[in-house]
């Protein structure tokens, strides 16, 4: 089963350095990441800068456009107001199928702001007290959402950057 995971920093760097050590600790099998995504949010600035972590062509990437209606969903929809409500609608809908319900949504947004990062991960097997040990003093805030095996297939189906 996959895990959909969000690690909030209070730093819009954060997030950027996190990655670098856990891509040590997946050499280590401590952690199986199939794919990530880093947001940014410097202070000051309106709205977050996203990027996919990953290159598209790794084994279980997730294409962009999976990212980019995540992101959209989570922190530029609320930016257009009522306009969009039936779209957000269908989206967080389209969402939950793949086991990123509402509440999962609601939480990465009010808690990913201006002057913070995150880094989003789909993982499998995850050492979690290991990862957690190496990660503690950037001090992320774990938001999690786990994926059934079901969820893990729809969203790879739909969304995988494999042909």
């Amino acid at each position: 089963m996959a895990d959909l995971t969000v690690w909030k920093f209070a730093s819009p760097d954060g997030a950027e350095s996190v990655l670098t050590k856990l891509a040590d600790l997946q050499k280590q099998h401590l952690i199986d990441i199939k794919d990530a995504a880093i947001v940014t949010w410097a202070p000051g600035k309106k709205k977050p800068k996203t990027k996919q972590a990953l290159p598209l062509t790794s084994l279980g990437a997730l294409d962009g456009a999976f990212w980019g209606m995540l992101f959209g969903l989570i922190f530029f929809v609320p930016l257009f107001g009522a306009a969009v409500g039936a779209i957000t609608g269908a989206l967080s809908g389209h969402f939950q199928d793949y086991g990123i319900n509402d509440d999962f949504i609601k939480e990465v947004r009010d808690k990913v702001t201006e002057g913070t990062s995150a880094l989003f991960l789909l993982t499998e097997s995850v050492t979690l007290d290991k990862v957690e040990e190496a990660v503690k003093a950037d001090a992320p805030e774990l938001i999690q959402s786990n994926l059934t095996k079901e969820q893990e297939a729809t969203l790879k189906e739909h969304f995988s950057a494999a042909e």
